[in-house]
């Protein structure tokens, strides 16, 4: 267990309560072992998920998922609430968490929506370079990405080994989220250590190349893309609105983190938001203009692929995902 821990706390997130061998203890014994023995041997397939919007081909692409210990995490609420939450769809703490990206190919241009963890979480995510070669496509072809905050599960992919893994790309990225993880001083003001260093591992390759094109307000960064800035998670977070033909989709970035329980209760913070009070009113004022709208979204660590509709549910909100489609 203390081992498990301590890669997550490297990484810079709370990831605690996070049990090693979770899984085999819950299975039991040697069938157990016999089925972790197995999955090692037999790795599951690239996260790889194609829909249109309009004329633009959509790839939602898994970097990997990460058991996420939730009563650490969750503010707002006792314990015995979000287990109960969380037995309401048979699923338990720690929850298994999807980090997410997407992929949008627009012809002329080849957009990413964040790029994962890259080396960063350990054991866990780094796996956004495999899914994305199973997409067909090559890292040096994505002209733009998009990042939606500078979260390390967000931005670690931009790099290996100290070198830009995108080199052709231009980063897009909130201003105030440069201005905060790129000043060592800010760890003042709740920037940890670990997130600034790997900032500057990662997103500041790109800064020195002169390939980031900050924003500051609601804006059409690129031809029917438009960044909508949400700051509260972090001080530049933002969501991406991308429409082609009529029809649009959202990059919702890190409004949401575990669905089970900030959708009945969006109120409830997490441990990552920067600005929990600014985060939570953003929560709740864009949960509010979507619900119900019809608006097709694409969340981060919602389980893959993360694609789906809000609903009001009473006082509260509810998920639905999109149908599955398989036509190629």
């Amino acid at each position: 267990m203390m081992k498990t821990m301590m890669l997550l706390l490297a990484a810079g997130l709370l990831f605690a309560a996070i049990p090693a061998g979770h899984a085999a203890e819950k299975a039991g014994g040697q069938n157990a072992t016999q089925a972790v023995t197995q999955s090692a041997a037999q790795p599951s397939a690239a996260g790889v998920y194609r829909f249109a919007v309009g004329d633009l081909r959509i790839t939602a692409l898994s970097d990997g998922t990460l058991p996420l210990g939730i009563k650490p995490l969750v503010k707002g609420l006792p314990p015995e609430r979000i287990d109960a939450l969380l037995a309401e769809r048979f699923e338990r703490d720690p929850l298994e968490t999807s980090i997410n990206a997407f992929l949008i190919d627009a012809g002329s241009r080849l957009l990413l929506v964040d790029t994962g963890a890259g080396q960063l979480f350990g054991p866990y995510g780094g796996k956004l370079p495999v899914s994305l070669a199973a997409a067909g496509y090559r890292p040096d072809q994505v002209t733009d990405i998009l990042l939606t905050h500078i979260h390390t599960d967000h931005s670690g992919g931009l790099a290996l080994d100290g070198r830009m893994v995108f080199p052709n790309a231009t980063v897009h990225v909130g201003q105030a989220d440069l201005d905060f993880f790129l000043n060592r001083d800010n760890t003042a003001k709740g920037l940890q250590p670990r997130h600034y260093d790997e900032a500057v591992a990662t997103v500041g390759l790109y800064v020195k190349a002169g390939k980031v094109k900050p924003f500051t307000e609601q804006s059409e960064i690129l031809p029917g893309v438009t960044a909508v800035p949400t700051p509260g998670h972090t001080p530049g977070h933002a969501f991406y609105r991308v429409a082609s033909r009529g029809e649009t989709i959202e990059f919702w970035g890190d409004i949401i983190h575990v669905g089970p329980v900030q959708f009945p209760h969006p109120e409830a913070t997490v441990a990552f938001d920067v600005d929990q009070d600014a985060a939570r009113a953003q929560r709740l004022k864009r949960f509010a203009q979507e619900a119900d709208s019809g608006q097709l979204t694409a969340a981060a660590h919602l389980s893959f692929p993360g694609l789906g509709r809000l609903r009001h549910d009473g006082d509260a909100y509810r998920w639905v995902p999109v149908e599955y489609r398989n036509r190629e």
